[in-house]
């Protein structure tokens, strides 16, 4: 299932951390099956090819974070303070994707692979 999400990677991108619904169909299929993509594509500028625009798939392995995860939460509400109402919610929950590779686009016809190593490369870290 493709949706669109909010997530936080950790400083050096060997993992990626989103936190969803239960009742989401793309949790719902995380829970069936671990591996996912995770696409993240640079801010539509309105130019007038947005092929030209950057973008990474991240394929990876799924996994939900059993119980209270509260440096998680401290570092998602600074980053996403609107989502505070989401922690008073049973049915939503931390998941953490793992990298195994990926795929960056640095605009037509410019595409590289990584590997996850590559990939942790590239962090700020």
């Amino acid at each position: 299932m493709a949706s669109m999400t909010l997530y936080l990677p950790d400083a050096a991108f060997s993992a990626f951390h989103v936190h969803v619904s239960r009742l989401a169909w793309h949790t719902q299929d995380m829970a069936l099956s671990a591996r996912v993509a995770l696409s993240i594509a640079e801010t539509d500028d309105g130019r007038a090819d947005p092929f030209t625009l950057m973008r990474i798939s991240i394929r990876g392995k799924a996994e939900q974070l059993k119980g209270e995860q509260p440096d998680l939460q401290k570092a998602w509400l600074r980053k996403f303070p609107e989502q505070k109402i989401n922690f008073e919610l049973a049915d939503f929950s931390f998941w953490r994707i793992v990298p195994t590779d990926a795929r960056f686009v640095a605009g037509f016809g410019r595409i590289h692979n990584l590997s996850a190593a590559e990939l942790a490369a590239c962090s700020s870290s």
